[in-house]
């Protein structure tokens, strides 16, 4: 299975502002890093990710799903080097999980918030998605797709 994070400044694009979309979402546009640019381009029509607050609020607020494979980013002005992925909102986190919380718990210590923290689309794995989930109250968190063999 392949869990992402996508991190957005609340003040830019929340998480109210993601669920108001709908079932049609949102593109998940203006990445300007490489390594983001191709997790973006690694997933799958129904990968699960995180929402999660940067800078104001710094906690995981709801879990999303990617709705349209990698695609132009139509903020890019054209430039052909910048993807991106529509997300939609699929469930809030019962209780947001603070950055705090992640870096006080050693089953995250190797996680990308923590170690890659500027990173703004990271890999989550199936372990620490689940943990997280757990964490934020859900008994049974809506689940990636099997990927299927490269």
């Amino acid at each position: 299975m392949a869990y992402w994070l996508y991190k957005s400044e609340p003040n830019v694009w929340s998480w109210e502002q993601q669920k108001a979309k709908g079932d049609v979402g949102e593109e998940w546009t203006g990445v300007r890093n490489y390594l983001a640019r191709n997790n973006m381009r690694a997933m799958k029509i129904g990968d699960k990710g995180f929402f999660y607050h940067s800078n104001e609020g710094l906690e995981i607020v709801g879990i999303v799903e990617v709705c349209a494979l990698s695609h132009p980013d139509s903020s890019a002005k054209g430039d052909p080097k910048w993807d991106c992925v529509d997300i939609r909102a699929v469930i809030d986190m019962p209780k947001p999980i603070t950055l705090k919380d992640v870096k006080a718990n050693p089953k995250f210590e190797k996680m990308a918030l923590v170690t890659s923290m500027r990173l703004s689309v990271q890999p989550v794995t199936d372990e620490e998605y689940f943990e997280i989930c757990r964490l934020g109250g859900l008994d049974n968190p809506p689940q990636s797709p099997p990927q299927s063999p490269a």
